[in-house]
């Protein structure tokens, strides 16, 4: 990665949050029955989570992957089990130059982000360390080349968005962060 690139994230965020609604709701446990009492969600807010993440879940990385070249990508990662910011934070740690990175921006399934500000279950999704099945990848590249890359994604992907979400910056320590007013964008 270098000073200046932006970073861009294919995906949005929140696969394990719907997944665990959709077990809570079909099980009826005691988490769905608080999401209900506390008017969390709707069923049908519920449904069109699991609907998103499987869409999400079910579309594979190789567009992104294979334009990645194209458009001078300097560096990249998967975004799965350690979460956002797990793995953002391994990208940083093995780059040849000292850089960091900034994440400015939170896309994220819609409604996910309510279920984690109800208090009934933090899976640590706004903290960027939710794990995501199948999820996207987070790209270094040009700034100049990043609305390019993600139109031509876009029009690969049949009309899903890919999305800046943060910058490298020079940073000696390699630190990745999510900037303190984080804006989350629920798509």
């Amino acid at each position: 990665a270098k000073v200046g690139d932006v970073v861009v994230l294919t995906k949005a965020l929140g696969t394990q949050v719907a997944v665990n609604v959709h077990e809570w709701r079909v099980r009826s446990t005691v988490r769905w029955t608080e999401l209900m009492e506390q008017k969390v969600l709707t069923l049908e807010m519920a449904e069109d989570m699991m609907h998103a993440a499987a869409c999400s879940m079910s579309r594979l990385n190789r567009h992104g992957g294979a334009l990645m070249l194209k458009y001078g990508a300097h560096a990249g990662t998967d975004v799965t089990g350690f979460g956002l910011l797990g793995h953002a934070q391994n990208l940083m740690d093995n780059q040849e130059e000292e850089v960091g990175m900034k994440i400015h921006t939170l896309p994220v399934i819609a409604n996910t982000s309510l279920v984690e500000t109800s208090g009934i279950f933090n899976f640590r999704l706004l903290e960027g360390y939710s794990a995501e099945t199948s999820g996207g990848l987070l790209i270094c590249l040009p700034e100049e080349n990043a609305k390019a890359y993600i139109a031509e994604l876009e029009e690969l992907d049949g009309g899903e968005p890919a999305w800046i979400v943060g910058k490298v910056v020079s940073n000696a320590e390699r630190k990745a962060n999510i900037v303190e007013d984080v804006k989350i964008l629920p798509v």
